[in-house]
């Protein structure tokens, strides 16, 4: 029995060795839709992951514009993210891909509906966990939206925990 407890407790000792923590973070972000005109976009992320596979809810805000015909836009993504599992040079790039949904309105046009969206980013290490987040984003709208594709540039605020 004393023999079955030491060989159990070795095996714990060991796995928790080699276990890796989960990470999470969250991301306050400004930024610009640029298609078919720049406007402002605002959102937040919240993620998480192990090493090199990332989950992710995202909401982003855009204003309108009716004098350029660019529609508002706000959508809820959730995304997975495949990133490096370590900073390189205080930078950790990612490629993430994603579903969800949105809501666009131009004057009296309103659609919601499913959406898709790819792109990629780099978040880059500032002072203990904050970090800058830069990230290019493509929505995949659909062709009842006012604009099938939308285009979104972001920098952010990220805190890792």
């Amino acid at each position: 029995m004393n023999r079955v407890l030491r060989l159990v407790l070795a095996l714990v000792v060991m796995m928790s060795t080699w276990a890796r923590p989960a990470f999470a973070d969250v991301t306050a972000f400004l930024g610009t839709t640029t298609t078919p005109d720049p406007r402002l976009a605002k959102g937040f992320a919240v993620g998480g992951g192990l090493l090199i596979i990332g989950f992710e809810f995202e909401y982003s805000s855009t204003d309108e514009d009716s004098l350029a015909a660019a529609p508002a836009l706000k959508s809820g993504m959730g995304n997975v993210l495949l990133q490096t599992p370590v900073e390189i040079l205080h930078m950790q790039p990612y490629f993430t891909t994603g579903a969800g949904v949105y809501h666009e309105r131009l004057l009296v046009h309103e659609r919601t509906s499913f959406a898709g969206n790819i792109g990629g980013g780099v978040k880059i290490g500032l002072i203990g966990p904050l970090r800058l987040r830069l990230d290019y984003r493509a929505f995949n709208l659909g062709n009842d939206a006012v604009t099938s594709t939308a285009h979104r540039l972001y920098a952010g605020l990220n805190l890792k925990f």
